[in-house]
């Protein structure tokens, strides 16, 4: 976390909803690459399936400002893969027993080129 807001190739976003922050995602950009990495992203509960996900993803990567993007997300979380997969993005790889709890992390991408 201390990387999110210190690093000076991150971009942090937040989305409000009456002056409250109800969601927030951060990116890392590697120039060198041409990738950036989607960090974290994350909704309150009660305001998820709202669009806000997709915002905060949207803006995100504009933000970066680079021609693939990575994320990675725990196997069991189907909403996120869905709103990655809905998004563009594509399974690339897996960290298996990535997690404390040895569940395996799906690597996504997306490639915004153009042909």
């Amino acid at each position: 976390m201390l990387a999110a807001l210190i690093f000076p190739e991150t971009v942090r976003y937040v989305a409000e909803v009456d002056e409250e922050i109800v969601g927030f995602i951060v990116g890392d950009r590697r120039r060198q690459k041409d990738m950036g990495w989607v960090a974290t992203l994350a909704v309150a509960p009660v305001f998820r399936r709202k669009g806000i996900a997709r915002r905060l993803l949207q803006t995100c990567e504009s933000g970066l400002g680079t021609s693939r993007i990575r994320l990675s997300l725990r196997e069991s979380n189907r909403g996120a893969f869905d709103l990655y997969f809905q998004a563009g993005y594509a399974e690339v790889d897996r960290w298996r027993r990535y997690y404390r709890d040895r569940e395996d992390a799906i690597v996504m991408e997306k490639n915004r080129r153009t042909p």
